[in-house]
């Protein structure tokens, strides 16, 4: 993380937030100085040292805020007098979204298993389940040996035996307790006893009409600053209750040449896999394979492959408002795969 200034006419400070950078490099892409440089991706992702991602020379950055605007994932920004430049109107804005339609979720929590950046923040609230059975339970304390077979086989772990010894009278103090939050009326220890001991009723199915409908209540929402747009959530929400919308559009593919020896190393490298912020990219057939349904073509892949091979090709990109012709000449840069 850097935070650089400069005073003058306006207080400008340009910010930068290593836990939101996903190492793409299209902040030095654009960078007009040459101010800001990337650091060694694949080490970095390895754990093998620990630095930021992007550099910046203070001396030479113009404080444009090209490199904020341009940066599709919050990890740069340029505040002046205070305001950031992504709340001002004159400055790019990306059209993009990541949100949960909270009155389709069902809080099932399969998006915050699959989120690669732990972006998901997820609470689910469930009906007490003492209040989804019916029944009755009652142990005999003149049968019972206290075996705590009951208690070992209880598939919801209700049923607890202690045996305290008692050395002034030289007796045990044997007891036996149902906790009846979490019985859920099986009869399992019922049949075990090897005393017939315990006397089980379950009644759930002949009160089942008077059993109110359990639900489910909750919480769900993406922390848009740390979400790269990957759309693992999105695919694989079961009621499709979160819209993703990716940065850009395009393909991404591996320009090999065999007789330069520029071919995938598969499993033998795996650095696009080790940088890769999505998780798109498996080792398939002994060649790294990336999913474009998960890939956000932040092209982070690129710069890290020892073998030069990897190409994204962008046909269209969701950031708009640029009014400046030359901050457009630079920013149409990042649509000509390179």
């Amino acid at each position: 993380m850097f935070n650089i200034e400069r005073e003058g006419g306006e207080h400008r400070v340009l910010s930068y937030k290593d836990q939101n950078c996903v190492g793409c490099g299209i902040c030095s892409e654009v960078c007009p100085t040459d101010s800001l440089r990337l650091g060694p991706t694949v080490p970095i992702a390895r754990g093998l040292i620990e630095m930021d991602l992007v550099s910046v020379n203070a001396k030479s950055c113009a404080f444009c805020g090209l490199c904020s605007s341009a940066c599709p994932f919050n990890a740069l920004d340029l505040t002046i007098d205070n305001v950031s430049i992504k709340e001002l109107d004159i400055y790019p804005k990306w059209d993009v979204e990541s949100t949960v339609n909270d009155d389709d979720c069902i809080y099932c929590g399969r998006c915050r298993e699959v989120c690669p950046q732990d972006s998901i923040i997820f609470k689910r609230e469930l009906p007490d389940r003492s209040a989804l059975v019916r029944g009755e339970i009652d142990i005999d304390d003149e049968k019972c040996i206290y075996c705590s077979f009951c208690a070992d086989l209880c598939p919801a772990e209700a049923i607890t035996v202690k045996c305290i010894p008692t050395a002034s009278n030289e007796t045990v103090n044997n007891a036996i307790e149902v906790d009846l939050s979490k019985c859920v009326f099986c009869g399992v220890c019922k049949r075990v006893c090897p005393e017939n001991a315990i006397r089980e009723i379950c009644s759930t199915c002949m009160y089942v009409d008077d059993i109110e409908v359990p639900e489910v209540t909750g919480e769900t929402f993406i922390v848009e600053n740390t979400c790269v747009a990957c759309s693992w959530c999105s695919e694989i929400c079961p009621k499709d209750a979160i819209t993703i919308t990716k940065p850009f559009e395009g393909t991404l593919e591996l320009n090999e040449v065999e007789e330069d020896e520029k071919i995938c190393k598969g499993e033998s490298c795996h650095a696009c896999q080790d940088v890769c912020p999505c998780n798109a990219v498996e080792i398939v057939d002994g060649k790294a394979s990336t999913n474009l349904d998960f890939c956000n073509l932040c092209g982070a892949c690129v710069p890290a492959c020892p073998q030069h091979i990897r190409v994204v090709s962008r046909t269209d990109m969701k950031l708009g408002n640029v009014n400046s012709r030359s901050w457009s000449e630079i920013l149409d840069s990042l649509m000509e795969g390179k």
